[in-house]
Formats: C-alpha cells, structure tokens, sequence
C-alpha cells in the first residue's frame, strides 16, 4: 500500500530542483493552517530562487483553474520575501482578499518598495479595493487615502508604466478629479497613454466616455484598439457593434483583437451580436476558439437574462402604488 502523502514530503520534494512539481503537490499548499504555514516557511529560506519561482507560477495558475484552493497564507507571509519577484507573485496569490488590513500593507508596497514589478502588482490590486470602497465595504477614511497615493503617482515623476497601472486602479473611483486624470492622458500622443486611458474607461462604467471609446476602435495602433475594443464592452455601447462586426470580417486582425471584440459581443448582446457568433460557431473548426466561441454565447445569454432582469425592475419600479392611487 503506497504511503499517504504529507506536507512534509511535498515540501522535501520542493528542495529537489532537479524534479518537476506535480500537480497533485499543488493542493498542500492551500489554506494552510499556523504550523503548516511555519514548516512552509522554514523549508522556503532553503529553495534555489529559480525554484520558488517555479512554485509560485504553478500556485498561481492552479489558483485560475480550481475554485477550492486559497493561498492567502502563502501570500501574505511571503510579502516581505528578499526577492521583489517572489514578493510580485506573493501579491499576486492574494488576488481574492479583501481584508483591508491587506490594503494598507499594499500601499505601502505601492510607495516604497525598492523594485518596480511588486509596486505594479501592489497598484494593481489596490484598484481592486478601491472598488470595494465605492462599494461601501470599505472604510472612507482608508479609500481616500489609497486613492490619494494612485493619485501622487499619477501626477509624480514615477516610472511612466507604473503611473499607467495606478491611473487603471483609479478608474473605479468616483471622485471628480479622476476623470480629469483619464482626460488628459487621452489627449497624450503616447499611444500607451491612450490605451491606459481607454482602460480606465471601460472600469470606469461611465457612459461619458462611450464617444471616446468608439471613436479609437479602428485606430491603427493595434495597443489602442485593442484597449478600446475591451472598453466597448465593459461600457456595453451598442453603437459599437456593427464597427466589432467590422473589425471582425478582417482577416488580418490580430487574434487577441479578434478574441477582444467576440467577448466585447457578448458582454454587449442583441441579435446582430448572437447572429454573429452562433455563424462563426458553426464555422469553425478549431478545438480552442470553439470553447471560446461557447463560453462567449454563454456569457452573451447571461448579459441578456440579466438586461431583461434589470428592465423588469424598473418597470416594476415604475408603476404607481395602490394606495397612492386612492
């Protein structure tokens, strides 16, 4: 009878450089408990550099495909880590918190850290407790305080993907001084500026910017209208779609435009939209873009049950109660 395997043997495989990972490995490392977290810990001073980095790439993608694991212990102990790439993935494993405890830790990984890639990834995920502040799940005091750093560095002298990132985490804000900041990197020559730009748009869910948006979506620069295409469907600007069908009948779009403007269908709906997809389901014959194909018409099913939903409640809203009548 084979020997059941136990943390302790994961973590001694670990220290092997020389064997792959397996994937069955991947699930000891979720949810770990305050001794468990202590062994990881101890084992990790003695890992090839390489090695953790091996580890943490496989933990991350394990975190996309199975909905059962969580690696928040992982993450959070690792923050402080001495190498800013193991301290990026760290951040990175801690994608579902939203311990506000976390947002603090993260602003200041945002302002100080000494390496720019786990400052990107901190910017990245303050944008998503921003979000929880306009939420109301949030403490107001702490809100205005991660969107005062995003702030400063927008308008700093920082490094200019850095200030991109931040200006993207901003978008959720509702502050007035926001729209400011996404208007005036619009206006910018720099074809990234603009990009960033549009990206903020589309989180934004501003129906101000829609002019903007579909005035980009068939600019030659294939950064801009990629970035735009995604705002189309963020915002779900229906007089965008015949300009995606468009992009579409081109044969010499870049995939990921392609890709871009079928899901940007399906976020946005109607039956020019499903018409379109269900042909090109019917068309193909490639294994990846028929799931995709699916996955897109199921999401387009969800996006109209959900407009049907939201119309119902408006008009239910609507009408005027009995006793106001009499």
């Amino acid at each position: 009878m084979a020997k059941k395997l136990s943390l302790q043997d994961v973590l001694d495989h670990l220290l092997n450089s020389s064997k792959d990972i397996p994937q069955s490995h991947l699930k000891f490392y979720s949810d770990l408990d305050s001794n468990s977290l202590k062994l990881f810990l101890e084992t990790w001073q003695n890992v090839q550099p390489t090695r953790k980095l091996i580890l943490l790439d496989r933990l991350l993608s394990n975190l996309e495909e199975d909905y059962l694991v969580t690696y928040e212990q992982i993450g959070n102990a690792l923050l402080g880590d001495s190498d800013g790439e193991v301290r990026a993935r760290a951040i990175r494993l801690l994608t579902e918190s939203d311990d506000p405890k976390l947002a603090n830790k993260l602003m200041g990984i945002f302002l100080t850290d000494a390496e720019l890639a786990p400052r990107m990834e901190a910017a990245h995920l303050l944008g998503e407790f921003v979000l929880l502040g306009e939420l109301d799940k949030l403490n107001p005091s702490q809100q205005q305080k991660m969107e005062d750093a995003l702030i400063s560095v927008v308008r700093g002298e920082e490094d200019s993907t850095l200030r991109k990132r931040a200006l993207e985490s901003l978008s959720y804000s509702s502050r007035p001084e926001i729209a400011t900041l996404i208007e005036s990197a619009f206006e910018r020559t720099d074809p990234a500026w603009v990009a960033s730009a549009l990206r903020a748009m589309g989180r934004s869910h501003d129906e101000r910017w829609n002019d903007n948006v579909v005035s980009k979506l068939l600019d030659e620069d294939p950064l801009i209208k990629f970035a735009a295409v995604e705002a189309a469907g963020q915002l779900v600007i229906e007089a965008a779609v015949p300009i995606l069908l468009q992009i579409l009948d081109d044969e010499e779009e870049p995939e990921d435009v392609a890709t871009a403007c079928i899901w940007a269908l399906s976020q946005i709906g109607g039956d020019d939209a499903r018409t379109y997809l269900m042909a090109l389901l019917d068309q193909t014959e490639d294994d990846d873009l028929t799931e995709f194909l699916e996955d897109a018409l199921e999401n387009l099913n969800f996006t109209e049950e959900f407009n049907k939903f939201e119309l119902l409640t408006l008009d239910e809203e609507d009408e005027p109660d009995e006793d106001e009548e009499k």
